[in-house]
C-alpha cells in the first residue's frame, strides 16, 4: 500500500526545499544530491522517496542510473494554493496603507 504523503508536509523540510533546488536545474542521481549534504545518503534517499511519492520529484532511468527532476506542475499546485492567500494579504496592506496615509495626511 503506497502512503500518500502530503505536499506541504514534504516541503515544509528544509532538506527536501534544498534538494528541489538543487534538481531544479537539472536532473540528478540520487549520490549527486547526497554529496550536496551533510546526512548519510539513506537519509537523503528518503527525502527524495518523499518527493516523489508526492509527485513533485519524477524519475528518469537512463541505463543502470536513475536521474531526479523537478517537477514544475506539481510546484504549480502549491502556487496556485498560496496566491489565493497572497491576494488576500496584499488587498489588507493596500489598505492599511491607505489608512495610515490618510491619517498622515491629517496630522499635518
Amino acid at each position: 500500500m503506497e502512503t500518500r504523503r502530503d505536499i506541504f508536509q514534504a516541503i515544509a523540510d528544509p532538506t527536501r526545499r534544498a534538494i528541489l533546488s538543487l534538481i531544479a536545474f537539472q536532473a540528478m542521481t540520487p549520490g549527486a544530491i547526497a554529496e550536496n549534504f551533510n546526512s548519510s545518503r539513506q537519509t537523503i534517499s528518503k527525502h527524495i522517496q518523499i518527493l516523489t511519492e508526492c509527485q513533485l520529484v519524477k524519475q528518469d532511468h537512463k541505463g543502470r542510473e536513475i536521474y531526479y527532476h523537478f517537477n514544475p506542475e506539481k510546484m504549480k499546485e502549491v502556487s496556485d494554493w498560496v496566491s489565493q492567500y497572497q491576494k488576500f494579504w496584499d488587498a489588507k496592506f493596500d489598505s492599511l496603507e491607505s489608512y495610515l496615509a490618510k491619517i498622515q495626511k491629517e496630522n499635518k
